[in-house]
């Protein structure tokens, strides 16, 4: 058994960031088969597109039995599995003779591995740090930049001598060590609770097997927090917000490349700036974890997320106005550095508004919400191509979901705040009021004479 904030929890953060390379790595490389893949299947772009959003919808989806498997088994044994079942599936995968088979292998069997390993590994996070937790969050979520820059180069590289059956039977291989990262991630032996902004006081919980046990909460609640989506604001805000958020959010990383190669782009190329993303996000994503640290920001992230969210959909407009190589470094320059605030702040914020007692299950109905949204959003996508000709229209939805987004969490949460600050000054009026009457209706009774006492 590990203690939280010991030496071995750097460790575990290691391995942790190897995890997100694997898991949230992959799902960017699939724009670079995309092509590939609506040929060797002679498929649509609507159909193409089911995919991707496949993969990234189980990714989300698989939250509650994530969840579960976490609090029977431990995030150790979960995040193993996730990686025998990515192997698996991405093996399968490689043989499959219809569009419809590659859905079921590496779409539903690989994206549930994906999730097992990748959620697992954000909740043992969690309970290995307390005082830096958020710094741990941003750290590791540079793997998933890691491995954003590197899935893309490599995938380019091995669709030219292996093609994509070939490919994907290598990453197969790849996504295995999930199970090497998941063996180190010991078991915890306690963590304090982290008290939420809902005003609960913080408890000292026992952990098992590394899961807090959540005594509060009872049945469903504990994997799918529906109490806190009918009650807790706050929550209700930024769940809704970011579920809107990733209808648009992930579609550059599917669409870049083929809208760059429709360009006149080398494919080559194109798939470069899919690296440069997380090329940037590398660097960006620790800065961001730094600065969101500041006294300033202190219960203030919601408002650094959203404005992360705000640039990354104005972001679009540059794809689509400035049409060259140039434009598009830009274009990936500014979606890669509001990614970068988006990805390190994204758990914590949901963390800082549950509290870490009520995490699993407010995580587990986040994602699902989440996956809704990812499983439309690409096969729309690609509807829309296949109507207009052209990839245009995919990056203006885009910009248009995302912005609306990042502004209703903004505004929304600026109005809850003024509104808890009117109450909390209208609190202290009326005790203020209270304190002052009850002064004044204190009775004068001059002290008592000797004489008072003759009869």
């Amino acid at each position: 058994m590990e203690t939280p904030d010991g030496p071995w929890s750097w460790v575990v953060l290691v391995a942790a960031m190897i995890t997100h390379a694997l898991t949230l790595g992959f799902p960017s490389c699939i724009g670079v088969f995309y092509t590939e893949l609506q040929n060797s299947f002679q498929a649509s772009n609507t159909e193409t597109s089911w995919f991707p959003s496949i993969v990234l919808a189980v990714l989300h989806a698989g939250g509650p039995l994530c969840s579960i498997m976490v609090e029977r088994f431990g995030c150790r044994v979960s995040v193993m599995v996730g990686g025998l079942l990515c192997g698996i599936g991405m093996v399968t995968s490689s043989f499959s003779q219809t569009i419809i088979h590659l859905y079921l292998s590496a779409g539903i069997i690989g994206g549930l591995g994906l999730c097992f390993s990748f959620q697992a590994a954000v909740t043992v996070l969690g309970y290995y740090f307390v005082k830096r937790r958020t710094l741990a969050n941003a750290i590791a979520s540079t793997g998933a930049s890691i491995g954003m820059a590197l899935w893309p180069i490599a995938s380019q590289h091995l669709s030219q001598i292996m093609g994509w059956r070939g490919s994907f039977m290598i990453f197969g291989g790849v996504l295995l060590n999930c199970c090497v990262c998941g063996a180190i991630m010991r078991p915890v032996k306690a963590l304090p609770a982290t008290p939420s902004m809902d005003g609960s006081s913080p408890k000292a919980n026992g952990v098992n097997n590394g899961v807090q046990e959540m005594e509060h909460a009872k049945g469903i609640k504990r994997y799918i927090a529906f109490d806190l989506l009918l009650h807790h604001r706050r929550y209700q805000i930024y769940t809704i917000g970011v579920t809107w958020m990733v209808f648009g959010f992930v579609l550059p990383l599917f669409y870049l490349v083929p809208y760059a190669t429709s360009s006149g782009i080398d494919e080559s190329t194109a798939a470069l700036l899919l690296a440069l993303i997380g090329f940037i996000n590398i660097f960006a994503r620790p800065v961001a974890g730094l600065v969101s640290q500041k006294q300033i920001f202190s219960g203030k992230l919601i408002y650094l997320f959203s404005g992360a969210v705000i640039v990354n959909g104005l972001s679009n407009l540059v794809c689509v106005s400035f049409m060259s190589f140039t434009g598009l470094i830009v274009y990936c320059i500014l979606y890669g550095i509001s990614m970068s605030v988006i990805g390190s702040l994204l758990f914590q914020v949901l963390m800082d508004t549950v509290g870490m007692k009520r995490f699993p299950g407010a995580f587990g109905l986040f994602t699902i919400l989440e996956s809704v949204t990812i499983l439309i959003g690409p096969p729309l996508a690609g509807w829309m191509v296949d109507i207009a000709g052209q990839y245009n229209p995919v990056f203006y939805f885009t910009c248009i979901a995302v912005t609306s987004s990042g502004l209703f969490m903004c505004l929304s949460s600026l109005i809850l705040d003024r509104k808890e600050g009117k109450s909390k000054n209208n609190l202290g009026n009326q005790n203020d009021t209270a304190g002052t009457a009850e002064r004044q209706n204190i009775i004068y009774r001059p002290p008592i004479k000797q004489e008072d006492f003759v009869i």
